[in-house]
């Protein structure tokens, strides 16, 4: 069994490196200075992102972060959901390139399950709160 120091290292260490959506929306709303980024693909993005995201799929990070990416900002990653490693390998690409970034787990998924704001090309969706991952006030 693992000691309660290791428990406590081990959990730091993934809020280190792991947000949700609820976090990352209640730091848009405060005004937080990061960049969040979409790393799926162009007809995922097209179908509805998250609200304030700009778009880079993970493979294109390493040739297109540099020049769309402060270095001194950190960045959030977001892929479909949890059943999708591409923000893990968003993050990875990012780290490798020497940035500050957070993977936002549950991504775009979680995010509109919680009923946070999305976005087409068309302009914003319809915000539907599913209680299974929400508290639904009436």
């Amino acid at each position: 069994m693992p000691s309660s120091d290791d428990a406590i290292t081990y959990f730091r260490r993934r809020l280190q490196h792991e947000t949700d959506p609820a976090d990352v929306y209640a730091a848009q709303r405060a005004g937080e200075r990061f960049t969040l980024v979409d790393v799926r693909d162009a007809a995922a993005w097209a179908q509805g992102r998250v609200q304030g995201a700009v778009h880079i799929p993970h493979a294109d990070l390493p040739s297109r972060a540099r020049e769309e990416l402060d270095p001194a900002v950190p960045v959030v990653v977001y892929c479909w959901s949890p059943g999708c490693n591409g923000g893990v390998r968003g993050a990875l690409a990012l780290s490798s390139l020497g940035y500050d970034v957070k993977e936002m787990i549950g991504g775009f998924e979680y995010w509109a399950r919680e009923g946070l704001p999305t976005v087409t090309d068309d302009g914003p969706l319809p915000r539907i709160f599913d209680p299974l991952v929400t508290v639904v006030r009436r």
